[in-house]
């Protein structure tokens, strides 16, 4: 989230932010890119974790695992050991958490955005 508000501001010193529509975007595909790099990025981090725990041989299948649960699909095609059965919830509800985060931001630098362009809205 820190990325993207440095490059929110950078951009909103530079006058490009609510400058026109292609700038506009462009800066929107990069919000929507950074939080997604974020969450592949977390998913990676469970997925080591997996990994370091002895549930999973090689990174895909925890790569796999973790996506799955990350994204609260849940397929229940690998069920993880008793012993580290609860790491499935807590991710899952991390990745819920964080599918949050990544909505507030994406929709404030979209509210920033409209109110670059459109001035004659702020009240």
């Amino acid at each position: 989230m820190g990325a993207t508000v440095t490059f929110f501001r950078r951009e909103r010193r530079l006058g490009r932010a609510g400058l026109a529509f292609r700038v506009d975007l462009a800066i929107m595909v990069l919000t929507i890119s950074i939080a997604f790099t974020a969450h592949l990025i977390e998913i990676a981090f469970w997925a080591v974790l997996l990994l370091r725990c002895g549930e999973f041989q090689d990174f895909g299948m925890a790569y796999y695992h973790s996506a799955v649960n990350y994204t609260t699909l849940g397929y229940g095609d690998l069920i993880m050991s008793p012993a580290w059965k609860l790491l499935g919830p807590l991710e899952a509800a991390d990745g819920a958490l964080m599918f949050g985060v990544s909505t507030a931001m994406i929709f404030a630098v979209a509210t920033r955005l409209i109110l670059a362009r459109f001035v004659d809205l702020k009240d």
